[in-house]
């Protein structure tokens, strides 16, 4: 890919997509710039990935093809206020945060441009994310092509309508946090049965890890592989039924729920 790709931004997303970037040799080092607050955070970014650094946005918008804006959401209007005049009109301005709507973008930039939103999670920094990508009007197939090779480059992409982005937000933006909740008390659990903590945490993460690639691997439907496991009168259906009785499933769903109502909430 033949483009300078920016960064608004240096927190751990964007470290994880300029890590993607640079292991699947998508782009140069050379092509990769970034701007953020302080010297610190852009010396540290500078030392560990070999790119091009400045604290000034203006300076990152000018000069790039593809404009990530990877800067917390309650400073996106602020940042665009300040970039927007500079953006090339050919420009691929995407934005990652969490209730920034396309049409939001467009309003603080008071123009038309090719805006696409994309939601990664944190599992990227390791790369096995998962990131929904709505395009914006205007971005064409090939553009919208060299958006997802970045995200590609993280793990897994799909795209999706905008209108599906809060899910997206509940079931894998939001919900490694669940996840990690769940591997802390399978190891508490674990460590109540007189295992040491470190061998429960890695006992309760690799079956976390492996279940999840049997569903995505085997194909088979989430519940048939639960059956799979529940022998009768066993101990796994014994665990099913005290799950189902303090209500895990329907926890989860209203957790989700919840998690993309504050999503809509918090658009524009």
């Amino acid at each position: 890919m033949d483009k300078v790709i920016g960064f608004i931004g240096c927190g751990n997303m964007a470290r994880a997509i300029i890590g993607g970037i640079i292991k699947s040799e998508l782009v140069d080092r050379e092509n990769i710039m970034a701007s953020a607050r302080t010297e610190e955070t852009l010396a540290s970014i500078e030392k560990e990935y070999g790119i091009k650094t400045i604290a000034d946005n203006i300076a990152v918008a000018k000069a790039s093809d593809i404009l990530i804006l990877a800067v917390k959401p309650n400073i996106y209007g602020s940042v665009l206020d300040e970039i927007g005049e500079y953006i090339d009109d050919e420009s691929i301005i995407v934005g990652i945060a969490a209730g920034i709507s396309i049409g939001d973008i467009q309003k603080s930039l008071g123009k038309e441009m090719k805006v696409i939103r994309a939601m990664p999670n944190t599992p990227a920094m390791v790369g096995e994310g998962m990131t929904g990508i709505s395009p914006g009007t205007g971005v064409d197939g090939q553009e919208l092509d060299e958006v997802m090779k970045i995200f590609s480059s993280l793990g897994d992409v799909e795209i999706i309508d905008e209108d599906l982005m809060n899910a997206v937000i509940a079931v894998s933006g939001s919900s490694p946090a669940y996840v990690y909740m769940m591997i802390e008390a399978m190891a508490d659990g674990a460590v109540l049965e007189g295992m040491d903590r470190r061998l429960a945490y890695r006992f309760a993460a690799q079956a976390v890890s492996g279940a999840a690639k049997m569903v995505l691997e085997t194909g088979a439907h989430p519940g048939k592989l639960k059956d799979d496991v529940c022998s009768p009168r066993g101990t796994t259906i014994e665990a099913v039924a005290v799950l189902e009785e303090y209500g895990f499933r329907s926890a989860i769903i209203e957790a989700m729920r919840a998690c993309a109502e504050k999503s809509r909430q918090m658009e524009g």
